[in-house]
């Protein structure tokens, strides 16, 4: 791939559209190819299809431009979760979040029941709470902003004081995307990503990502990644890079929304509590405006009804889909606490909203009819 450039130089919005290009020549392609090959002819840096991809590079170029390190892709995000946790030694300790992704507290309670690590759940949020933890814990392993709380974690203070202490430091930085926030700069050792997400925004593949400047950790990742089978399809590859040259003007326009919607939303009396960092009444308004450089595009957001009420609201919307995931053009939203995996620290009544790129007058009429067709009021 391009190596012409002068990454740092460059803005993330010229990084999306120009990183991940083949090398400049006559008749060349502007695009990458699918690479589909399993079987390679010897002597060359790659060896095997597991081993290598040059649709992988492409999209790992790209990514590597907007966080700042050498990045690996996978088969989806909880493969690159996974393989982060697998580097820990057997009994390691590790201090996450008491609610979060549910993938990833799911596994870690998992991991803690059969002995594999030693878990010390906390609140992310409470930074003191985390920094008594520090002591013993191998691994910091953080999110921010937390999913579907939307709490802003202290990540300068918490990476800063971990790595004083020797403890490794991993963020799922999913939510925020490098547009927002950039865990490599302030010290983290990698950076997560559900490449299903934002990066490709499209609801259309499954991919995960790791981003390290270490390049020895780099090294183990992607032996991980080798030997434990957690690779990315070609196609997927070449869609997410595709995916990614439209990040910058998705990401804007759904904060955009973001923001309207969540000062539309703390105004109607059916609406007991909105968490969005961006509005000044948020507790986590004046941490986020610190170090983040937006405020994301995912509102969560409490209603005075009945559980039946709020999954009818949800299943009458017209615009807004029903369904579990965020990052992509389209809206959507869902009761976190109907699925059995969510922690019990989230209210029953929360809805999760991933704020999509349509018109916002149009998103908030569809909102204020499904409240309707629920009689919530």
């Amino acid at each position: 791939m391009s190596s012409e450039h002068n990454w740092e130089k460059l803005h993330a919005e010229t990084k999306v559209v120009a990183a991940g290009r083949p090398p400049k020549k006559p008749d060349g392609a502007l695009n990458p190819p699918i690479s589909l090959n399993s079987t390679l002819h010897e002597g060359g840096p790659i060896g095997y299809g597991r081993y290598g991809n040059e649709s992988w590079s492409a999209l790992e170029e790209a990514i590597s431009s907007l966080e700042g390190g050498q990045t690996l892709i996978y088969g989806s995000g909880m493969a690159a979760i996974s393989c982060v946790l697998s580097l820990l030694p057997h009994g390691a300790v590790i201090t996450a979040s008491h609610h979060g992704y549910q993938g990833t507290t799911t596994m870690l309670k998992q991991m803690q029941e059969s002995g594999r690590l030693t878990v010390r759940f906390v609140d992310l949020a409470d930074t003191d709470a985390v920094l008594a933890q520090i002591p013993g814990t191998q691994m910091l392993y953080l999110e921010s902003p937390i999913n579907p709380g939307i709490e802003i974690v202290d990540l300068p203070k918490l990476i800063s004081a971990a790595k004083a202490a020797g403890c490794g430091v991993a963020v799922d930085n999913t939510l925020a995307s490098p547009m927002v926030q950039n865990p490599l700069a302030m010290g983290a050792d990698v950076v997560i990503h559900s490449v299903t997400k934002y990066l490709s925004g499209h609801s259309d593949l499954l991919l995960g990502s790791t981003s390290t400047n270490d390049p020895a950790l780099n090294v183990r990742l992607e032996q991980a990644r080798r030997y434990g089978g957690a690779i990315a399809g070609p196609f997927e590859a070449w869609l997410a890079l595709r995916g990614l040259r439209t990040f910058s003007l998705r990401m804007k326009k759904s904060q955009e929304n973001a923001m309207d919607l969540a000062q539309r939303l703390v105004k109607d009396p059916a609406i007991s509590r909105v968490r969005y960092p961006g509005l000044a009444t948020d507790p986590y308004h004046e941490r986020a405006k610190s170090f983040m450089k937006g405020f994301g595009a995912v509102i969560s957001f409490e209603v005075k009804a009945t559980v039946e009420q709020i999954d009818l609201m949800c299943n009458s919307s017209k615009l807004i889909t029903n369904a579990t995931s965020l990052g992509g053009v389209e809206s959507l939203w869902e009761r976190r606490r109907r699925w059995k995996t969510e922690s019990e620290t989230i209210p029953e009544n929360l809805i999760r909203f991933s704020v999509g790129i349509e018109n916002a007058d149009d998103l908030w009429a569809d909102i204020q009819s499904a409240m309707a067709a629920a009689k919530i009021s």
